[in-house]
């Protein structure tokens, strides 16, 4: 049965994952794990963040400005930049975040990666693809197992 993100609750709540979380940008696999957290808030699907441990580092570039969330603090950014087989340089802008210092609540976040999957080549879960949240400014990942109405759907304007 899916969860239904209607109930997820506000504020968020952190869970541990150990299910298989794949992400692929600009041709390269920048994470394969089982070591995630997923970030449960309400109209939202889940959003997760990757253990740095597991994360190929060498393709971030940390960048200027951030963002502030009430319940997780300030967030910083990455762009993610690779080279291809021609030596051209390829960047997405701003495609990752992290909180460095996150509030008391969301400790366990400290350093670990969130992305936006529709920036990606593609992101996993247990081997289905993710849907990207809409809206161009989530980062949530819609999967057969969470149920919507999502915040940023057009078809819902009372959740933008």
């Amino acid at each position: 049965m899916a969860e239904r993100v209607a109930a997820y609750p506000r504020p968020p709540l952190l869970l541990p994952c150990t299910q298989q979380v794949r992400v692929e940008a600009l041709g390269r696999v920048l994470c394969d794990t089982h070591r995630s957290l997923r970030v449960l808030e309400t109209f939202h699907p889940p959003v997760f963040y990757l253990c740095p441990e597991d994360v190929d580092l060498s393709l971030l570039e940390p960048v200027a400005g951030g963002s502030f969330c009430e319940w997780k603090g300030v967030a910083s950014y990455f762009d993610l930049v690779a080279t291809n087989e021609s030596g051209q340089e390829r960047r997405l802008r701003r495609a990752l975040w992290c909180y460095a210092s996150p509030t008391p609540a969301f400790a366990p976040l400290a350093g670990w990666l969130a992305c936006y999957p529709a920036l990606m080549d593609g992101c996993w879960v247990d081997g289905e693809r993710v849907i990207p949240q809409p809206g161009g400014f989530y980062g949530g990942w819609i999967t057969s197992a969470v149920e919507g109405p999502f915040k940023g759907d057009p078809l819902h304007p009372e959740l933008r």
